[in-house]
């Protein structure tokens, strides 16, 4: 359901909305109770309603007062205030700043005439986001068949939900569980998932990575022939940016990625703060579009191919060893980004994937709907995690070891999050235990600084710790700091130096390899930053494969 809003203007605005109504039902109320009372009619009905777009101006409330009313009533519903021409720049100083805090998630003025494809465009934008991580799937393309939710069932549905395809988790006993097993006769239901894609034959997977291999092998196959200009090892936004900007000119050019397009960022709800998208965009939809701009452009994509070593060329190209075979290429970026930390208590490792996740787990909230979530970490990854989670859950804790956010969070992020009456923040904080027969239903946490613990019941914990790098299977070759991460440019040791000369900003101590994103030493660990480097790094790739060394 769509709630259209305003004492003047309703029937202007389903006018405006009257293209989205073959597949939303648009209601109209003239104030704020109204709009309420609908929204009691629509639950009462089975109905969700998607979004409410509304008036600056109402009769019966002040309109930040109703945006609270209305997040609070339906908190994953999208809200867009829409004032006329008259009032959009009068009201714009003053409600602005709330969109800053979440109050609202975007404000535009309402249409003066036909074909507003501008306004129409952030309208679908908060749809989709909306249709993305709140409805149910209405075609289903992946089916995962597993006898109960485990760490590999999470792994295997945040993977496919990460590459762009909805999924849902059956039974081995019901119909479709079935179906499935009788294509493979000699599998057993207790076995591992069987994972089945729309149109294709069932699949029995032990991993990420066969899946990724196994869905993706026709596309990405045959293998490279030759000699590649460009691999790039990891397609989160530095890689992706990589492949993009090498490929764009001219560059023949192959991105290699075990698991999900997009890295970590893939599982941010909605990233706010990356120029040009005022209204934000989640990090799957932003790695999505990126893979299909660099296909564009010819990059060819081995997903599901974990890079095992890399062999230094010597004079010839460097060789990426993979389980699935080699790639070779002039010059090579590492862009492998980090992986979170693990927490180090055995009673929560005992629960991944049954109430217990390391990153956001975006599929995962749904079924934190009216429970107690809690998430260690305090970057960015853990305040969107928690906006994301609060659309569901009655209560979102934050814990962090320092005293707060404001060290380790963006602003943007701080201020959402304190407007939030479902979110708080508890600091000098860690998890000692967590508790439950078979699926988290408590946790224990204790206090740093006066040793008091406290249990409570839990529903959800999201583990979203400082990263360590995905740097193993480097070479000695490449240096690296005493925390795992590649040294380049001026951090890379002197007698790695040329005539007292430091390799190039992003050159490692192995020529023509570069390094770029979290897996760097020095990075700043944000999208903007490690997609600036991806970019950045290819006009080095070029003078590399210009120079006499690499001829």
């Amino acid at each position: 359901m769509i709630v259209l809003v305003s004492e003047e203007h309703c029937e202007q605005l389903r006018d405006e909305f009257w293209r989205y109504s073959r597949e939303y039902d648009l209601r109209t109320a003239r104030s704020s109770a109204e709009a309420l009372a609908t929204t009691a009619e629509a639950h009462a009905a089975g109905s969700m309603v998607a979004l409410f777009a509304s008036d600056s101006v109402l009769p019966d409330a002040n309109i930040r007062e109703a945006c609270q009313q209305w997040r609070a009533t339906v908190p994953t519903a999208r809200i867009a205030l829409v004032p006329p021409a008259e009032r959009f720049l009068g009201h714009a100083r003053e409600l602005r700043p709330e969109m800053s805090k979440g109050t609202f998630d975007s404000y535009l003025i309402m249409p003066r005439g036909v074909r507003d494809e501008e306004f129409h465009n952030s309208i679908t934008d908060l749809l989709a986001d909306w249709n993305s991580t709140v409805a149910s799937p209405e075609v289903v393309m992946v089916r995962i068949i597993a006898p109960e939710t485990d760490a590999l069932v999470q792994d295997l549905q945040d993977f496919v939900d990460r590459m762009g395809m909805s999924s849902e988790l059956h039974a081995p006993d019901s119909e479709i569980g079935r179906d499935a097993f009788g294509a493979l006769p000699a599998i057993p239901a207790a076995e591992p998932p069987v994972v089945w894609l729309d149109q294709n034959e069932p699949l029995a997977v032990q991993s990420v990575k066969e899946l990724a291999s196994s869905l993706y092998a026709s596309i990405s196959e045959p293998s490279f022939e030759g000699v590649a200009d460009l691999a790039v090892v990891g397609a989160g936004p530095s890689g992706l940016a990589a492949a993009v900007y090498g490929s764009s000119e001219g560059l023949a050019t192959v991105a290699l990625e075990a698991g999900a397009i997009g890295g970590q960022a893939a599982t941010s709800s909605m990233i706010r703060n990356y120029l040009g998208f005022p209204q934000g965009i989640s990090g799957k939809r932003l790695g999505l579009r990126a893979r299909f701009q660099a296909q564009r452009f010819g990059t060819r994509f081995y997903t599901g191919w974990e890079v095992d070593c890399l062999v230094p060329g010597n004079g010839g190209p460097h060789v990426l060893e993979t389980s699935n075979g080699e790639v070779r290429a002039r010059a090579v970026v590492i862009a492998s980004g980090a992986q979170y930390q693990k927490l180090g208590v055995a009673s929560v490792e005992e629960r991944l994937g049954r109430g217990v996740y390391y990153g956001a787990a975006l599929t995962a909230a749904r079924e934190m709907e009216g429970g107690n979530v809690f998430i260690v970490g305090g970057g960015n990854s853990a305040g969107q995690a928690a906006m994301h989670l609060a659309r569901f859950a009655s209560s979102v804790t934050i814990l962090v070891r320092r005293p707060g956010l404001e060290e380790t969070m963006s602003q943007y992020l701080i201020s959402e999050i304190t407007n939030s009456p479902r979110i708080a923040v508890e600091g000098s904080t860690r998890v000692v235990d967590v508790g439950g027969e078979v699926i988290l239903e408590s946790i224990t946490t204790e206090n740093i600084v006066t040793r008091e613990q406290t249990t409570r019941p839990a529903t959800g914990l999201f583990l979203l710790l400082g990263a360590r790098p995905h740097a193993e299977w480097l070479p000695a070759e490449v240096a690296v700091d005493d925390h795992g991460f590649v040294l380049t440019g001026r951090d890379v040791p002197m007698d790695h130096w040329v005539d007292s000369v430091p390799p190039a900003a992003l050159a490692t101590t192995l020529p023509g390899v570069f390094a770029t994103g979290d897996v760097r030493s020095g990075s700043m660990k944000r999208v903007a930053s490690a997609v600036g480097e991806g970019a950045s790094v290819v006009p080095l790739v070029h003078a590399w494969l210009a120079s006499d060394q690499s001829r």
